[in-house]
């Protein structure tokens, strides 16, 4: 196991991460990503998971969630 982390630049580095990113990869992105138009509906339509920065307890319990989930599917 291991954790990938994407510092991008722009809108388009998107695309770019997700060709060489691992398939059993989950990925988890920022929540202000979801609001960026076309962008966004392909963020969440690949599956992204949005954390919401500014709320700390809510992104802890999404994270929580999304690594019990990890462990009973085994990705």
């Amino acid at each position: 196991p291991f954790v990938i982390v994407c510092n991008h630049q722009a809108s388009l580095d998107l695309m770019g991460m997700v060709e060489v990113i691992p398939e059993r990869c989950v990925p988890i992105a920022k929540r202000e990503l979801l609001y960026l138009g076309t962008v966004g509906w392909a963020c969440w339509l690949s599956g992204i998971i949005f954390i919401d920065r500014h709320r700390r307890d809510a992104a802890i319990e999404v994270i929580s969630h999304t690594a019990s989930t990890m462990r009973r599917e085994n990705v």
